[in-house]
């Protein structure tokens, strides 16, 4: 049975990851689930599987030392899926500082327990111990608009404070790998989108104000592309790479799903009005006329589009869920969780929200 620790495991990916792998492997694994429970970490995402008797959860901020040290301690772990970072553009240009302490020292406070546990007397690792670091398409930095793909072997780039810690944490994985051949892998992914998502990323929060008769915030002129890839999916190409991937290597998971902020928009409102039947009064909210253009955002990338040609050739995934589809389901979500999603918005979003588009 493998004891896997997973970090961030409250938040938007690291929750539907650990529903997947119950779904998938039920009671022959363990999740250890360590997570800061910062603004975006919401035990909300877990109630349904809180109880099981091969689930934990440990609140601890993964800077610590003596706390991520005293969990290898106490469990024999084998896998550790790291998701927890800060992960918003827009609050990572308030507040850079924030974001390298996490998602840099963070990744090396992991990289040092994991290896002073699963390292033998002669300096090798134990068998069947990996790591998997999971990264994003940002630190590629940007494409043109007519053509091309990230690849594993593209040049990192970063334009954000975010993609640049996002980047400095995939180096330090990197290093580790060549240095000490640490038993790892990294994953970079497209934007993901789906159920538990917190509504400061654009679906959810075009979603919940179209509901309310809010304003839909786009920046710049909208055009804006982005790959778009479907969190289940997402998971379960996570744990493929874990049990199938080479070590030492990277896998680019990308959806094939290219699409232009405004387009998404669009979309997301030609389906609401589609899904919510003529008697629901929410229907009268969801107008093209909320769509506002506000300044655009500082270093704001123009197009990614990720390749996912090798994790498909060596392991065999592909994205399942296309977008028409995808975007039903996450719509369908919400209206069916109309309370975790006004939990979420309440008090320290309001603030945010307001700070960042009330004078744009």
């Amino acid at each position: 049975m493998h004891t896997y620790l997973v970090t961030g495991g409250a938040g938007f990916i690291g929750s539907n990851y650990i529903h997947y792998m119950f779904k998938k492997y039920g009671d022959d694994i363990r999740i250890i689930n360590v997570d800061k429970l910062t603004y975006a970490g919401n035990l909300e995402n877990l109630k349904d599987i809180e109880n099981r008797a091969n689930y934990s959860f440990v609140r601890a901020d993964i800077c610590d030392k003596d706390a991520i040290s005293a969990i290898f301690a106490k469990d024999d772990i084998d896998r550790v899926v790291h998701f927890a970072a800060e992960s918003h553009v827009d609050r990572s240009i308030e507040n850079p500082e924030v974001f390298v302490q996490t998602n840099v020292i963070g990744t090396a406070v992991m990289l040092n327990c994991a290896k002073a546990a699963w390292t033998l007397e002669d300096g090798t690792f134990k068998p069947d111990h990996k790591f998997l670091h999971v990264s994003t398409d940002e630190v590629y930095g940007s494409l043109e608009e007519d053509g091309g793909y990230f690849y594993e072997t593209t040049p990192y780039a970063p334009h954000s404070p975010y993609s640049a810690s996002k980047a400095g944490s995939d180096m330090l994985v990197k290093a580790y790998m060549d240095t000490y051949k640490f038993p790892a892998n990294i994953t970079n992914c497209s934007n993901n989108y789906g159920p538990f998502q917190f509504p400061e990323k654009l679906i959810p929060l075009i979603i919940n104000n179209a509901l309310q008769g809010k304003k839909l915030p786009v920046y710049g002129d909208g055009k804006n592309v982005r790959d778009w890839l479907y969190v289940e999916d997402h998971a379960k190409a996570i744990d493929m790479v874990q049990e199938q991937g080479k070590l030492f290597e990277t896998y680019n998971v990308g959806g094939h799903n290219e699409k232009q902020n405004i387009e998404i928009i669009h979309i997301i409102l030609d389906t609401l009005r589609d899904m919510l039947p003529e008697s629901d009064p929410r229907r009268a909210n969801v107008s093209d006329d909320l769509i506002t253009y506000v300044t655009d955002r500082k270093g704001h990338d123009r197009r990614y589009a990720i390749a996912p040609d090798k994790i498909k050739s060596e392991i065999g995934w592909e994205p399942e869920t296309m977008f028409a589809e995808g975007i039903r389901k996450t719509i369908k979500w919400f209206f069916e969780n109309e309370e975790w999603m006004k939990n979420v918005t309440s008090g320290d979003y309001e603030k945010y929200y307001d700070s960042m588009y009330s004078n744009r």
